[in-house]
């Protein structure tokens, strides 16, 4: 073989651990951003009440009001009628999603956050006012609309989940079978609408967990989402597969 082969081969040898270089400083590259990313997050989500303020918003199990009566959500199946007009009876409406039900004659009601007693009197307030003299009216519940909270960011199995008045923010991560190693623990952030007006709150899991914070209570509506710790994930992954952090090494030998 002739030297100008030789020379060749160590040539190309060398372009190829170039090449190595140039990649590992592109993930790098990535890394740094990613992790001045993780940082705006991290600013954004300081932003959200913690600690006692969160609890303000969302309240502990504990203290969480309790309510005797079941009160109307989206997806609730109802029976409607009305003595004595036996052609307004109507076997089944469904709650639509901003809570309200259509009955012949009172239109559009809104019936959500009401019991059945409320919703009832509500439609004979709107009969009564322009078509029925005293109108008597029969609602009923006819299959309840599941109660669910969605888990999502960093958990094994990210999902919608059914929850009761029992359920908690423990209750609902163990559902989506807990949070990965790449979450963030101090930063399990729940959303939830009150009044109209979607608030947020932000919680520590692993103060949760050892018993130093109350764990809050999840209702129907409610969003759970797991923080991701993305300069840890990034640096991990790359520590698995990118196998090239000796790679200066080995160019200083041959060079």
């Amino acid at each position: 073989m002739s030297d100008a082969d030789l020379d060749l081969r160590a040539m190309a040898s060398l372009i190829r651990e170039l090449g190595k270089v140039v990649n590992l400083f592109k993930a790098a590259a990535v890394l740094a951003v990613s992790v001045s990313l993780a940082g705006c997050e991290s600013h954004l989500s300081d932003n959200l009440p913690t600690r006692a303020a969160a609890y303000q918003v969302i309240p502990p199990i504990e203290v969480a009001p309790q309510t005797t009566k079941y009160e109307l959500i989206p997806g609730d199946q109802l029976a409607y009628s009305v003595v004595g007009e036996p052609d307004m009876t109507i076997e089944t409406i469904t709650v639509d999603e901003a809570g309200y039900i259509q009955i012949p004659l009172a239109g559009s009601v809104q019936v959500g956050g009401l019991s059945t007693s409320e919703a009832k009197q509500l439609i004979e307030q709107k009969l009564g006012a322009r078509y029925i003299k005293d109108p008597s009216v029969t609602l009923n519940l006819t299959l309840p609309a599941p109660k669910q909270v969605s888990v999502e960011g960093e958990v094994t199995q990210p999902g919608t989940y059914t929850v009761n008045r029992d359920t908690t923010m423990l209750g609902a991560l163990a559902a989506a079978r807990s949070p990965t190693n790449k979450a963030r623990n101090d930063e399990v952030i729940i959303f939830r609408t009150i009044a109209g007006k979607r608030m947020a709150a932000r919680f520590n899991l692993d103060r949760v967990r050892a018993g130093l914070d109350p764990d809050p209570q999840v209702i129907n509506g409610d969003v759970v989402v797991v923080g991701i710790s993305r300069g840890k994930a990034i640096y991990r992954d790359l520590l698995t597969a990118a196998p090239f952090f000796n790679v200066f090494a080995q160019l200083r030998l041959r060079l």
